[in-house]
């Protein structure tokens, strides 16, 4: 089983930069064990099934909740059954591939 995450948290009483926060999460992220992918709007981590990826967002939560007022979050799960880990780079590269031929 393959879970893939795409998510943002962050606080929205920190005014207008909260890359601060941002980096705590990522590092939590980091030091998970869990493959991911840092972007400018998202991060997305590659679990081996759901309960591991809602502790990642569980966890992301506890390290914002006392130091804000105010946490959005923004979350999107790829879950797939049939296939192993590894799809953060095997996706890109498929379509990488793709635009190689055209």
């Amino acid at each position: 089983m393959s879970v893939l995450m795409s998510f943002a948290i962050f606080p929205t009483d920190k005014g207008t930069s909260v890359s601060e926060y941002v980096a705590k999460v990522v590092k939590m992220v980091s030091n998970s064990g869990f493959e991911y992918k840092l972007t400018a709007m998202t991060t997305v981590v590659e679990t081996e099934n759901f309960e591991q990826a809602l502790e990642i967002l569980n966890k992301s939560y506890k390290i914002l909740e006392p130091i804000s007022d105010r946490v959005y979050c923004s979350v999107n799960f790829d879950i797939q059954t049939n296939k192993p880990n590894g799809r953060i780079k095997t996706k890109i590269n498929s379509v990488i591939d793709k635009l190689d031929k055209e």
